[in-house]
């Protein structure tokens, strides 16, 4: 009879009977969650507890190769268990990140395949990742699938949106009973756990040289993992590509030698200042590269800032018209001016007379590409060098909208090779962000948001917007487009579209209003000042996902409260003991009662021991901006 493995690994980590249920479980710094793997019925699963409730119930981890299952008939051969603690600079809704976990390396074999494979595990004190590890030799061509599943407990609240628009949907809420079997979730799925036990968000961090993770109802109260080539080729796909293009993408990608998923992971927070505030995403991904970065997010070239653009909200497509932006936009100091499509046809002396005009005004230029010209490498190589030579700060790639492996294998080397020529990027019609904000810098915002270009359907963008902060904004930046005043708003008042900007991070924001109309606002003041990295983000405690987004945020020694109102209109309380100590001038900013498309100012001196009351209207909101005295 084969002996039974039994260790215990600081108290943390236990590798237990293999013939048990349980085969190893991790329990994070603090002692509060712990991640639990077993191998009941010779099916590797796993479940994941907090202060001692379920929160993700027991869930296969299942994994195909060659279309073969490799974690059933598993046993244990050896464990090996490490720390992470360590402390990086981050852009976000803070500066600084912790890096704090209880890792587990638990090597098994498939003893129907004879096949040895590695099952890594981390806890964090706000969550819990796994991924799967097959060694392979460089010639060796394998092909994987995933259909690993997270099971929440019943009565939990789900805020998801289908794939229809890739990651550009709108947020439904339903309770995990209510979710229909086959339904598509495109990650990150934000959970709030029953009786008031806190929040979930499902996700994948360290996305490369693998296809992208979507979700699948499994009408069990379960979402069920599908990689890239089972996802419903969207609309934005068949817009800009093909059918044949989507159904070659359809089949399985091949990967050469070891194959190493993403991590699965699940945030777990009490509330929404913990949910905001994770840094499990980037904690999980790698460090940026030191040749191409050598001071990482603070690399001299790598810039966040603030952009004029002027498809949203008119100008004319013109190389005097940009000039004119890029006036325009050293007025409000701000750094950047993107220019749309139309420059396609500009000579490099054009290019180079707007790059030269707008440095005149403190002003660099970001350009627009499809992403169709940077598929061949000759191409975007060609492209890269002709930016560079010309002095282009950055540029916003476009209709990357599919997560099969061919196109991540795309976004990877396009960071990589616009980052050999300093190059910054905005990559739109995307997927979700998993960390590339940590592991390429130069990777200053992207879309795979539903934001203000969707125009004027008739949706309510204050529900919509009250719910982004708390879903898709929690994993990384997101280019909403933010700020219009005129119809394109509907709805919401001109205080709310401010606040989007507050709100919604962006390490570039790459405002939707034209930079006159932002001149001409009574609340310009404000505007000039927003910024777009935080070194400190606070969710208020009358925030609540759909209805209020209530944010305090500090850039420097400058504090911020902004506020999104939902459907409702409400009066709240907002006491300031965020505040450092001292006296503070506020510049307030409230909504008019009788016209969204005007904002009542005021002035007033507080301290952290006051409180402000913010009126706001449906669709409106509320802003101060704090500078010490």
């Amino acid at each position: 009879m084969r002996k039974t493995l039994c260790i215990l690994f600081l108290g943390y980590c236990t590798v237990v009977n293999t013939y048990a249920q349980t085969l190893a479980s991790v329990t994070s710094p603090d002692g509060s969650i712990v991640l639990q793997i077993n191998g009941k019925d010779n099916i590797l699963s796993y479940n994941v507890k907090k202060a001692g409730n379920k929160v993700l119930l027991e869930s296969p981890i299942r994994m195909t190769i060659d279309k073969t299952e490799i974690c059933c008939d598993v046993s244990v051969l050896s464990s090996d268990t490490y720390k992470t603690d360590a402390t990086y600079p981050i852009r976000g809704s803070h500066s600084l990140a912790v890096d704090k976990s209880n890792g587990l390396l638990l090597r098994l074999k498939n003893n129907q395949l004879n096949t040895d494979f590695t099952l890594e595990a981390r806890s964090y004190n706000d969550g819990i990742a796994f991924r799967l590890i097959l060694p392979g030799d460089k010639k060796q061509v394998r092909v994987p699938d995933e259909h690993a599943v997270f099971t929440l407990p019943a009565r939990s609240q789900v805020w998801y949106h289908d794939m229809y628009c890739h990651y550009e949907g709108i947020h439904q809420k339903k309770n995990i009973s209510e979710i229909m079997k086959g339904e598509w979730a495109a990650p990150p799925v934000t959970v709030q756990l029953p009786d008031d036990e806190g929040y979930l968000c499902l996700t994948e961090s360290a996305l490369m040289n693998y296809a992208g993770m979507s979700l699948q109802a499994n009408g069990k109260n379960g979402f069920e993992t599908k990689l890239g080539h089972a996802q419903p080729a969207g609309y934005p796909f068949a817009h800009d590509y093909s059918l044949e293009e989507a159904q070659r993408l359809s089949i399985p990608a091949s990967i050469t030698g070891t194959i190493t998923t993403p991590w699965r992971t699940v945030v777990i927070a009490d509330d929404l200042n913990e949910l905001v505030n994770t840094d499990l995403i980037t904690n999980l991904a790698p460090a940026p590269d030191k040749k191409l970065f050598p001071k990482g997010i603070n690399t001299d070239w790598v810039k966040p800032g603030r952009s004029v653009w002027c498809w949203l909200d008119g100008g004319a497509r013109t190389l005097e018209s940009m000039k004119e932006f890029s006036r325009l936009a050293g007025e409000l100091g701000y750094e950047y001016n993107t220019v749309d499509a139309f420059w396609y046809c500009w000579t490099d002396e054009q290019l180079q007379e707007l790059v030269d005009y707008s440095a005149k005004y403190g002003v660099k230029v970001w350009l627009w590409r499809h992403g169709k010209d940077v598929r061949d490498p000759e191409k975007r190589k060609a492209l890269f060098e002709r930016c560079h030579r010309l002095g282009i700060a950055g540029l916003k790639l476009d209709a990357f909208s599919h997560e099969s492996k061919e196109f991540i294998d795309l976004y990877q080397v396009c960071l990589k090779e616009a980052a050999e020529y300093k190059l910054m990027l905005n990559i739109h019609g995307s997927n979700k962000p998993a960390g590339e904000v940590r592991s390429w810098p130069n990777e200053m915002s992207r879309e795979g948001i539903r934001g203000l270009e969707y125009g004027k359907k008739q949706y309510e963008w204050s529900t919509h917007n009250t719910t982004l902060p708390f879903t898709r904004l929690v994993v990384g930046v997101g280019d909403y487009t933010p700020v219009v005043f005129g119809e394109r708003r509907l709805e919401t008042s001109w205080t709310h579209q401010i606040a989007t900007s507050l709100i919604f991070n962006s390490s570039v924001i790459f405002f939707g209003s034209h930079p006159q109309k932002m001149l001409d606002n009574p609340a310009v003041k404000v505007i000039k000042e927003i910024p777009a990295t935080w070194d400190e983000t606070i969710v208020l405690p009358s925030s609540k996902i759909g209805e209020v987004a209530a944010f305090a945020r500090r850039s420097g020694k400058t504090w911020f409260l902004a506020v999104l109102n939902g459907q409702k209109e409400s009066t709240i309380q907002f006491p300031l003991t965020f505040l450092g100590d001292g006296w503070y001038e506020g510049t307030v900013l409230n909504d008019n009662p009788s016209d969204a498309a005007a904002i009542a100012m005021q002035r007033v001196f507080c301290r952290n021991s006051d409180s402000l009351t913010g009126y706001m209207r449906t669709g409106g909101g509320y802003i101060v901006m704090f500078t010490p005295k």
